[in-house]
């Protein structure tokens, strides 16, 4: 993959990929969210394929970073900053 691509797939995954606001079904907003990743890198020029190839199924790794947000918003929660867990 190309070094466009791989900054393309990187700066939209950190921009797009946060906690949802309100609870959402992960899978279908993957979904949702891997049309959206394939429409714009093809408006700059970059091929869905290209960037597949090397992190495979953009879906699977787009849920995947949605779930990543969630689990640290709801570690956040349980444990806000500056708290101690006692053991």
């Amino acid at each position: 993959m190309s070094e466009h691509a791989i900054e393309f797939l990187q700066e939209w995954i950190d921009e797009k990929c946060q906690c949802p606001a309100t609870p959402v079904r992960i899978e279908e907003h993957a979904e949702t969210l891997a049309r959206e990743c394939a429409a714009k890198a093809a408006e700059v020029g970059i091929a869905l394929e290209d960037i597949q190839e090397e992190v495979g199924d953009i879906q699977d790794l787009i849920a995947s970073r949605l779930e990543d947000a969630v689990e640290a918003v709801n570690d956040e929660r349980e444990d806000p900053p500056g708290t101690k867990r006692s053991a």
